[in-house]
């Protein structure tokens, strides 16, 4: 997030309240203090009430930026905080973590109903590190839950040529129909992306 983009977007106050919260999280980074909660870590709760929601994701990637946060420090957030917090969690993975590491959070939001979490879930790092077994099953919970597949980071690439995924596709297709139910209209596209449809 370019922070210019983001103080234009702020009222004076919000804009003092971010410079201090990332200048706590960069001293944070440096040295290691012996208190329960680092104050940064208060403000990354608090971004949506002091800059508003529409702008809580981008203040909150920015102090796990300026705060270095590590696979321990973005679970820690991800189990304390509210959907918000987990959503900007799970939204700065691809920044924070190159590895697998934070792959238990992505499989935590899967398991959620919460479409805020479901779509922040499969992202660049689902993307990159969902396993196919896991990736597929993230796209039917998409389908499930109405998140669109459009979401879904680099679906094209790995959906294309995928037999099980269009087996599990036609499958769900087929139960929806036998049940009265209407079909996804996202399904169908996913299935065009495999190549299977006839």
């Amino acid at each position: 997030m370019n922070r210019e983009e983001l103080d234009a977007r702020l009222d004076a106050k919000a804009v003092a309240w971010l410079d201090q919260a990332l200048a706590e999280a960069g001293e944070a980074s440096k040295a290691q203090d012996n208190v329960a909660v680092p104050r940064w870590e208060l403000r990354f709760a608090a971004a949506g009430r002091h800059c508003g929601q529409d702008n809580a994701d981008d203040v909150r990637t920015l102090l796990l930026q300026h705060a270095a946060a590590d696979v321990a420090t973005l679970t820690r957030l991800y189990h304390q905080g509210a959907a918000a917090e987990r959503r900007a969690v799970l939204l700065a993975l691809p920044h924070r973590v190159p590895g697998p590491e934070a792959l238990p959070l992505i499989e935590d939001a899967l398991r959620t109903n919460d479409t805020r979490l479901v779509e922040a879930a499969v992202g660049p790092y689902a993307a990159g590190h969902l396993d196919p077994h896991a990736w597929r099953h993230a796209v039917l919970k998409c389908l499930f839950t109405g998140v669109p597949v459009a979401a879904v980071a680099g679906a094209e690439h790995r959906a294309h040529g995928d037999a099980e995924l269009a087996r599990m596709l036609t499958d769900f297709a087929s139960e929806r129909t036998a049940a009265g139910r209407s079909v996804p209209p996202d399904l169908h596209r996913v299935l065009n992306m495999t190549g299977e449809e006839s």
